[in-house]
């Protein structure tokens, strides 16, 4: 089974220029007998504030794949971008995993060029609006996502 067909929400493959900044946690007021029991991911805090410009290069309802510095895991990263037919979508994720450098795959046949797969990140989405995430999973399914 390929990489793509094990992926839990089908995506489309774009080229949507953006810029991600790198930001900090979200604070969260707890009512004072959650605060010894309550947990929460922490994320890497190393250059919060970092923004640089990058591509998204494919797009599910539940995250997509950045071109571009590959931020370390647990990063947590601001970013907007345009849609055509529904607007610009502001989105917040998290950095699940990355690939450090770019990379070439020969081809599996030998006869066509090799694919170039670009150092970045796999973020999941942590808030982006319903109307949004709605209308990335119908391009999806009308593009016949894989």
């Amino acid at each position: 089974m390929s990489e793509r067909e094990q992926r839990r929400a089908p995506r489309i493959a774009v080229s949507i220029p953006t810029v991600v900044e790198k930001t900090g946690a979200r604070q969260v007021s707890l009512h004072p007998v959650l605060v010894p029991i309550y947990e929460r991911v922490q994320p890497d805090l190393t250059d919060v504030g970092l923004k640089f410009p990058a591509q998204i290069r494919d797009l599910s309802a539940n995250g997509c794949f950045v071109a571009g510095v590959p931020l370390p895991l647990m990063s947590r990263v601001g970013f907007t971008f345009p849609l055509q037919g529904f607007g610009q979508i502001e989105a917040l994720g998290w950095v699940l995993w990355r690939r450090r450098e770019d990379a070439e795959i020969p081809a599996s046949n030998g006869g066509d060029k090799p694919i170039l797969v670009k150092a970045g990140f796999g973020l999941l989405f942590e808030a982006i609006s319903l109307e949004a995430r709605n209308y990335i999973a119908k391009l999806v399914v009308e593009s016949g996502g894989k």
